[in-house]
Order: C-alpha cells, then sequence, then structure tokens
C-alpha cells in the first residue's frame, strides 16, 4: 500500500506560492493542487503523515500560516448526506487511536466561497458537537482543546481530519487568530503585536522597558504600556492624544536618527514602520546600543517587491553582528509583511 500524507495548508492571501516554495524545501517530492488562489492549497507527500507534521512543526515555515491534516475526503453531494458522513467518520474515532473518552475537542468547520451546499459552517459544527457528546463522551469546546477536527469544504470535495493544535502550527481555524476591538483602541496595528505575543511564546509583561522606534500614532506603544512597561516612542510624527502625559511614557517627536539614547537602557525594541526593509534595518542598527544583551526584538518587515526570502537575508546581514533571529513568521495580522523575532547577541 503506498503511503501517502495528505494536508491543506493556508497562507495570508498572495503568499501561497511562497508556502508552497517553503513546503518543497522540507519535501522535494510534494505535489500541489491550488483550492483558493493564491491563498489555500493541498499538498501530497509520500511520507507518513505524522512525519510530514513533525518536520513541519520542528522547521515551521515563515508563509505556511496553518496545516489541517486529511484523514478522509469525499466527493460533495451537496446535499445533508455529507454531514451524515462526516458523522459517521467522526463516530468512529472513538475506537481509533485519534480520540479517546474525556477529551476537550474542538470543531473548525472552513467553506469555500465556491462551495455550492445546503449547510452552513455552524450546523456542521453543531452536528459534529452532538457527535462528540454522545459517542466520543466527550467536551466539545472552542479553545484550548486536546483535539482538533478540522472540515474542509471546497468547491467539489469534503476534507476531514483530526489532529493535535500543535500539528495546525496554529489553533485558530484556518490561523486566522482574531481578536476584539476595543472602544478606544489607537489602531489596529496592536493586534500585531498581540498576536506575535501568542504565536511565539513572549510575555511582553515580563520587560521593564521599551523601545518603540517609528511609534506614531502608538498602537504598540498603548499595548506595551497596559502590560506595564515603561516606554520610550520615537517618531516625528503625532502620537495619539489619549497617550500624551502618561507617566511611563517617554515622546521624543523627532527622527530617529537625532535621538540620543542611554547605554543598555532598554531589554525589548519594537519598530513597526512603513518604510523600505533594507532603510528600516539601517535605522534599527544603529539603535541597537541601546538594547540590552539578551534583549528581545520585534520587528514587522514589509514586503514591498516581494522576493521575501532574499529581503530577510538582506537584512539578517545587516543584524548579524548584533541580533540571532529567533523566528520568523508572516502573522495573520500581517497582510504583507512578516514579523521577526530575534535576540540581542
Amino acid at each position: 500500500m503506498t503511503i501517502l500524507a495528505k494536508c491543506i495548508g493556508t497562507s495570508n492571501h498572495g503568499f501561497a506560492q511562497y508556502a508552497q516554495e517553503e513546503v518543497r524545501r522540507l519535501f522535494p517530492t510534494a505535489k500541489f493542487t491550488l483550492l483558493v488562489p493564491t491563498e489555500v492549497f493541498l499538498f501530497e507527500v509520500p511520507i507518513e503523515l505524522g512525519e510530514v507534521l513533525a518536520k513541519l512543526s520542528e522547521q515551521e515555515p515563515i508563509f505556511l500560516r496553518h496545516v489541517q491534516p486529511v484523514h478522509q475526503e469525499w466527493e460533495l453531494s451537496r446535499s445533508e448526506a455529507d454531514v451524515d458522513q462526516l458523522k459517521g467518520w467522526l463516530g468512529q474515532a472513538n475506537s481509533s487511536e485519534f480520540i479517546g473518552s474525556g477529551k476537550k475537542v474542538a470543531v473548525q468547520v472552513r467553506k469555500e466561497e465556491r462551495a455550492n451546499v445546503p449547510y452552513a459552517p455552524f450546523a456542521v459544527k453543531a452536528a459534529l458537537d452532538e457527535v462528540i457528546v454522545s459517542q466520543l463522551e466527550s467536551e466539545p469546546v472552542v479553545r484550548h482543546s486536546d483535539f482538533i477536527i478540522s472540515v474542509y469544504v471546497s468547491a467539489s470535495k469534503l476534507f476531514a481530519g483530526i489532529s493535535k493544535p500543535t500539528d495546525n502550527l496554529s489553533d485558530w481555524s484556518g490561523g486566522a487568530m482574531r481578536f476584539l476591538k476595543e472602544e478606544d483602541q489607537i489602531s489596529r496595528a496592536k493586534f500585531k503585536l498581540l498576536e506575535a505575543e501568542q504565536r511565539f511564546g513572549l510575555d511582553f509583561s515580563c520587560a521593564r522597558a521599551a523601545l518603540d522606534i517609528g511609534a506614531a500614532p502608538g498602537g504598540w506603544t498603548s499595548f506595551l504600556l497596559e502590560r506595564g512597561l515603561r516606554v520610550t516612542a520615537i517618531d516625528p510624527a503625532a502620537m495619539h492624544p489619549n497617550l500624551l502625559g502618561k507617566p511611563q511614557l517617554t515622546i521624543h517627536k523627532k527622527n530617529a536618527g537625532d535621538v540620543k539614547l542611554r547605554q543598555d537602557e532598554f531589554d525589548l525594541l519594537v519598530c513597526d514602520m512603513s518604510w523600505n526593509p533594507r532603510q528600516m534595518a539601517r535605522l534599527v542598527a544603529d539603535l541597537l546600543y541601546a538594547l540590552q544583551s539578551g534583549g528581545t526584538a520585534i520587528i514587522t518587515v514589509k514586503l514591498m517587491h516581494k522576493k521575501p526570502f532574499q529581503t530577510i537575508r538582506e537584512l539578517m546581514q545587516i543584524f548579524e553582528s548584533s541580533l540571532h533571529l529567533i523566528k520568523a513568521k508572516q502573522l495573520f495580522h500581517n497582510r504583507e509583511e512578516l514579523t521577526l523575532y530575534l535576540q540581542k547577541i
């Protein structure tokens, strides 16, 4: 019997080709089928599925935001029979190696716009939640699950898989990490830093003092202040009025090159500037004397001309004497950029 691992990969819109390239580097024999142009694709590798998932987790790609293992697939009947098939399949999971009783199980259902079916994702989830309770004797949950049941409804097929959250690279459906916008939130840029904190396993509240380069209007600054940090914000543009007068905030309303900081003053440096990547990197590099050895840097890189892998190499040539790259990832909130997680050498 031929071994063939199947997975559905998801990237930010417009970056599927880069995610596929990274998968191909790990698995040269991988074959791809595009499901949603520039965003979602099926890939097949003649290797055990567990080996594929383990390698993706150990050497996590930058642009592959989410992966869904495929254990079963059916041609769409475009009727309620599709849901019955899913229920029957999941009902067998309690006697398989996947799920025992007493587990916390999340159901994540995604449906393509082209999928002309009479059932909505929430109805599929409700049907499978019933199976989880009555047959698997487990608890349906939304987050913090032991297992995830993933269902993907394409234009012609139904794909289903069972996995542990770590196997999916993200425990959010499709890797789409969503946060609730607060009433007084300065900008949605805050979500990028909040997602980076979760995806990289950081806790910014453990830091003492942060330097925010290119801070205006202050989305990241406000987030760090909420975490209890002392923040120094640098930007010639104006900060949001709600931030003015904050006792923990120092604002330098000038170009970063004109600011003099103390040596080793900060244990966290962040930068989210809409600049050419090389210009941004040189600006940051000139201020790295103010970041302590072992300090953390979170930097977003604008992919203005695509060529993302070349861009990362060029930036790390600029940073190589001062910063060590721990992880690079295109987060859900990045859109056409990516986030670097670095440590001061």
